[in-house]
């Protein structure tokens, strides 16, 4: 059942990118040929196929992937190339780009609306409850103990454990904390000291610290409007873009080990784990996993998006397209390297699979 959800996932986070360039494309006029889930490698013809107008859907065997085949389009058949009004070819580079854009703009969009979802079904955070202070610590010096409910800090309402970090990052001097143990509010004074901590990526940092670390329990949120169910939707969808943004930026700059990244094998056990945790926690991972195959997208390699976003930069400062030929070779080049890249990390799959994931 796990691996059949995730198939289901990734299909349709797939889907949801096509569609934001087929609905682009035909925006701007453009005749979109085929509509394909799946990739037709190895294969000259779909498991299914439907004409629906003027645009065929088709199914293939290889369901890691999908395309919109658009008329006067093909990146390895230069011959189909057309001028026609109704041709992808016949647009401006500017109109192209918004065309291209359009599928990882909506899979940044479906994140929203998954965490939108979310919201509805019940967003859950950590507790702002502290399961233990490190020895020696302002906070410990302060008195806090496992167990205390924190409630404000200089004031504000600390809702969930999150609330902390920009609080104690920000301050200035002693903070005013009011706690509650055992039924009883009291109230603290923790002066935060420069200590050294951790980023998600492993890298070493100076921070503001108090030494507490969260009990583990969660809490539901609750939205009072429309409004912050809408707030809270967008707030997390910009973290899952930072977080993705800056991961490939780490992994450019060595500092997360290419021996890390994971394929499709670890998508599909992480997603069937998150399937058994509940719905919630299936959608948070599909929002991250659609917002990453968004941002991955819009790369500057010639096989994706962020390529052909590139080929028509070119174009528009310079007022001239890139040679047929270096095109060409670049996307042999570009196709090259990305299914370099899915061996590898397929290699790294089952590499932890094999070690228990050391």
């Amino acid at each position: 059942m796990g691996i059949l959800t995730s198939l289901l996932v990734l299909s349709a986070l797939i889907i949801f990118h096509e569609w934001g360039h087929f609905l682009a494309a035909r925006f701007f006029g453009v005749h979109v040929l085929e509509f394909g889930l799946g990739m037709p490698i190895g294969v000259k013809e779909p498991w299914f196929s439907k004409q629906w107008g003027a645009t065929k859907y088709s199914f293939y065997p290889v369901l890691l992937g999908g395309f919109v085949r658009m008329k006067g389009q093909d990146d390895f058949d230069l011959s189909k190339k057309s001028d026609d009004l109704d041709s992808y070819m016949s647009k401006k580079p500017w109109q192209k780009i918004i065309i291209l854009l359009a599928g990882p703009f909506a899979n940044i969009l479906l994140a929203f609306l998954l965490y939108l979802a979310i919201a509805y079904i019940g967003a859950e955070k950590l507790a702002p409850v502290i399961g233990a202070t490190s020895e020696n610590s302002p906070a410990a010096m302060a008195g806090i103990k496992a167990k205390d409910k924190l409630l404000f800090i200089n004031g504000e309402k600390i809702t969930t454990w999150d609330d902390l970090s920009d609080i104690i990052k920000n301050s200035t001097g002693a903070l005013a904390i009011e706690i509650e143990r055992e039924n009883k509010i009291l109230n603290l004074q923790v002066t935060p000291k420069i200590s050294e901590a951790k980023t998600m990526f492993g890298e070493s940092i100076q921070k503001k610290l108090i030494g507490i670390s969260p009990i583990g329990e969660f809490i539901t949120l609750k939205f009072n409007s429309v409004g912050e169910v809408i707030t809270y939707a967008f707030d997390q969808t910009v973290w899952a873009t930072t977080v993705i943004v800056q991961s490939v930026k780490k992994l450019v700059q060595g500092v997360v080990p290419a021996d890390k990244m994971g394929g499709v094998i670890s998508i599909v056990d992480i997603t069937s784990k998150a399937t058994a945790m509940g719905l919630a926690t299936l959608f948070a991972f599909s929002a991250l996993i659609s917002v990453n195959l968004g941002v991955l997208n819009l790369l500057p390699i010639p096989a994706l998006d962020g390529g052909h976003i590139m080929f028509n930069l070119y174009e528009m400062i310079t007022k001239r397209a890139p040679s047929e030929k270096v095109f060409y070779n670049m996307t042999v080049a570009g196709w090259v390297f990305l299914l370099s890249l899915m061996a590898f990390t397929t290699y790294n799959d089952i590499a932890r699979l094999i070690t228990g994931g050391h």
